[in-house]
C-alpha cells in the first residue's frame, strides 16, 4: 500500500491508481514541458544577470559571503585552489570540463532513467527539480553574487587586502570546450547566479533519486562521491563559495517538501482519501 504525506497527515493511495497515472506519462510531453520550463527559467535568470545588475552590488554581496565564512573560520576557497594550481594543467582542465558538462548530462540521464524505469515516482522527483530550480531564481534575483573567479578579474583584491587574494579564473587560463569569457556567453548568461549553487543542488537530487535502487555496495559508494566531487569542482574552479553549496542543499530540501505537498494535494483531488496518522517511524 502506498502513501503520500504532507508532513502532518498521510493519504493512502490505490496502487492500481498510481500505476494508471504512471502509464499516462508521455515522453514527448515531458520533453516539451522540461524544455519549456528550462527556457523560461533561463530567460528569467538572465533578467537579473550580468547586464542587469550593478557589478558593485554583486561585489558587496561577495564580501558579505566571505566575511561570513571568515566568521566561522571557513574561508578556504583560495587556499584550496592555490594548492591544486600547482598540479598539471590537465587536472584543472578536467574539473573545468566536469563543471561545465556533468551538471546537465548527469541530471538529464537520471531524469530519463526515472521516467523509463520508475514512472511511479518520476513525477515527485521531476517536481522536486522544478521547485528547487524555481527557488534558485529567487536567490539569484534577491542576492546577485560575484563568484571568486570574477573577483580575481575585477581587481577587487588588487588594493592590497591579502586576506582575499589568490583566486584564479581557471576557465580563462585553462579553457576546455566552453568559456564564460566569450562575448556571447557574457550576454546570454547570468554570471552572478551563484547563490544557491544548482550544481550542488542538482547533484544531491541525482544521488538521492537513484540511491535507493542501487544494490551493489561499491556502486553506492561511487554514486555518493558525486556530491563531494561537485562541491570540489565548484570550489577549485573558483565558480562558487562553499556557502553556495549550503544554499544548494537548502534549495533541494525545500523543493522536495514542495513536491511532496503537490503529490498530497493531487492525491486528495483524485479520489476520496483515507486520512491516516503518519507512520511512527
Amino acid at each position: 500500500m502506498a502513501y503520500v504525506s504532507d508532513g502532518s497527515t498521510s493519504v493512502r493511495l490505490d496502487p492500481a491508481g498510481v500505476a494508471r497515472a504512471a502509464t499516462r506519462l508521455r515522453w514527448y510531453q515531458e520533453v516539451a514541458t522540461v524544455a519549456a520550463f528550462y527556457g523560461i527559467y533561463s530567460v528569467i535568470r538572465n533578467q537579473f544577470g550580468s547586464n542587469a545588475v550593478d557589478p558593485s552590488l554583486a561585489q558587496r554581496n561577495a564580501i558579505r559571503v566571505i566575511r561570513l565564512e571568515q566568521l566561522v573560520g571557513g574561508f578556504v576557497e583560495a587556499d584550496i585552489q592555490r594548492f591544486f594550481l600547482g598540479l598539471s594543467t590537465l587536472f584543472l582542465r578536467f574539473w573545468n570540463l566536469y563543471y561545465g558538462t556533468l551538471h546537465f548530462v548527469v541530471t538529464a540521464g537520471v531524469m530519463v532513467w526515472l521516467f523509463r524505469r520508475h514512472p511511479d515516482i518520476y513525477p515527485r522527483w521531476r517536481n522536486t527539480l522544478a521547485a528547487m530550480t524555481g527557488l534558485a531564481l529567487v536567490g539569484f534575483s534577491l542576492f546577485p553574487l560575484m563568484p571568486p573567479r570574477l573577483l580575481a578579474d575585477t581587481g577587487l583584491y588588487g588594493g592590497g587586502d591579502a586576506r582575499f587574494s589568490g583566486f584564479v579564473d581557471t576557465l580563462h587560463h585553462f579553457p576546455t570546450l566552453w568559456s564564460f569569457n566569450s562575448a556571447t556567453m557574457q550576454t546570454v548568461s547570468n554570471q552572478f547566479a551563484a547563490m544557491p549553487s544548482l550544481h550542488v543542488g542538482w547533484s544531491l537530487w541525482c544521488v538521492l533519486a537513484v540511491f535507493p535502487f542501487i544494490r551493489a555496495r561499491w556502486l553506492r559508494r561511487l554514486v555518493l562521491l558525486y556530491i563531494p566531487a561537485t562541491v570540489f569542482a565548484i570550489v577549485v574552479t573558483a565558480n562558487h563559495y562553499w556557502l553556495d553549496a549550503v544554499g544548494g542543499v537548502a534549495a533541494f530540501q525545500i523543493g522536495y517538501l514542495i513536491a511532496g505537498r503537490i503529490d498530497y494535494v493531487k492525491a486528495r483531488g483524485q479520489r476520496t482519501p483515507t486520512v491516516l496518522a503518519p507512520p511512527a517511524t
